[in-house]
């Protein structure tokens, strides 16, 4: 894996928030291989680096990725006060692993699980926007007025969904098979888009999530990223979010905002 910044890895590992970790460094308490760190950005191989605070060695988890195909009725989560199967009980693991991207229990397909907080924020979260895409099986056959109402957004409670990519790729299975790309990921989205614009969802497989392709991985199994994954995933995990392109409203005449005219 290559090289973090000190702060970050101090962070990761619960010794103190970032910006703590920072005064930390910057006060002199932090040893890097046995020599005081005090330049911020200071870059460390936390697989081979000693890293000491205030004289006691820190041990931080190396990054561990593992991609798994999640079968239907197995939780997308860490652990169940209920005893459900989760995701995390099909993956063993000495490192503390939880789910990036979760699905819902009747759903399958991709999940990576991490301990890696700081891509399962980049990836996961709406504002980095990343693409998730979906095989998914409805009841009957959706003609093109519900499909472009799709792709336009569908109003929910909560508010309007973003445009999405919606195609059909075939009937089969006892309905109409259909890929939908997005780039946000609120609570049963797609079945609830479907079910506004009346259809019922059969089966729903994601598929891919940003770089990262379910393949040919059969319910239930896992694996390690691939070295070109693994590239992907450090790009992502450097990336600030988007921003959010916002609209100027118009002032009424005479250059007073709405707000000022309200109070005249």
């Amino acid at each position: 894996m290559p090289e973090e910044r000190l702060q970050k890895v101090l962070a990761h590992a619960g010794v103190a928030s970032r910006r703590k970790a920072e005064e930390m460094i910057s006060a002199g308490r932090v040893k890097v291989n046995g020599e005081v760190v005090t330049m911020l950005g200071t870059r460390v191989d936390v697989e081979h680096d000693v890293i000491q605070v205030d004289g006691c060695t820190v041990r931080p988890e190396a990054p561990v990725y593992v991609l798994l195909h999640k079968p239907r009725g197995v939780l997308s989560a860490a652990s169940d006060a209920r005893g459900r199967v989760t995701v995390v009980d099909l993956v063993p693991h000495r490192a503390r692993l939880y789910p990036v991207g979760r699905l819902d229990l009747d759903s399958e397909g991709l999940v990576l699980l991490t301990n890696d907080g700081a891509l399962a924020l980049r990836l996961a979260h709406p504002r980095y926007e990343h693409e998730k895409e979906y095989r998914v099986l409805v009841a009957g056959q959706p003609d093109e007025e519900a499909l472009d109402r799709l792709r336009r957004g569908i109003g929910l409670e909560g508010g309007r969904t973003r445009p999405a990519q919606v195609g059909v790729e075939g009937r089969g299975g006892g309905g109409t098979w259909l890929r939908i790309v997005l780039r946000e990921g609120r609570k049963r989205q797609i079945r609830r888009m479907l079910e506004a614009v009346g259809y019922e969802v059969l089966r729903l497989i994601r598929v891919r999530m940003g770089p990262l392709q379910l393949g040919r991985l059969k319910p239930g199994e896992h694996r390690e990223l691939t070295p070109a994954e693994l590239r992907a995933i450090r790009a992502i995990r450097e990336e600030p979010p988007l921003r959010r392109r916002t609209g100027t409203r118009r002032r009424p005449a005479g250059g007073r905002s709405r707000k000022q005219e309200q109070e005249r």
